[in-house]
């Protein structure tokens, strides 16, 4: 396939080419890998105490905080998980991508830390969104067991 035909355009160091499309797939499923593992990290302490957020999820307007809380622990501690090892990927993603949605809004205007605080959080929801919408790709147990979301 030429490069008109994939509407790519043309590279600047044509030699370049085959290094990147060599490293396309492995540099997303770095990026899965490191977001997934993140989130874990994030959702370990939540996990371990899933009752602990119940004030602040329903400072939010989430109620009841007893039920919320530990959904909030399990989305980023199993999700995070899901999405490492890439494993119903898509639904995983989604459900991060919520949660990391509604940080936006609490750093940004609960808070009222505005774009510097809520960046780190629009970050996380782009790239959740991402697997959201692409799922996982050939390096992934979605892609061993032939099925995906």
């Amino acid at each position: 396939m030429t490069e008109l035909a994939t509407n790519r355009p043309r590279l600047i160091i044509p030699s370049l080419g085959g290094l990147y499309s060599r490293l396309s797939e492995s540099a997303e499923t770095i990026l899965r890998v490191a977001t997934g593992l993140l989130l874990v990290t994030h959702g370990y302490g939540k996990i371990l105490n899933p009752f602990g957020a119940s004030g602040m999820v329903e400072s939010l307007g989430f109620y009841p905080g007893a039920f919320w809380s530990p959904l909030l622990a399990a989305t980023e501690f199993f999700g995070g998980i899901l999405i490492a090892i890439g494993l119903f990927t898509r639904p995983a993603a989604f459900a991060g991508m919520i949660v990391l949605a509604v940080t936006v809004y609490f750093h940004g205007i609960v808070q009222a830390e505005g774009l510097g605080g809520a960046e780190k959080s629009i970050l996380w929801t782009l790239i959740l969104f991402f697997f959201a919408v692409r799922g996982a790709n050939s390096h992934s147990v979605d892609a061993k067991i032939g099925r995906q979301f």
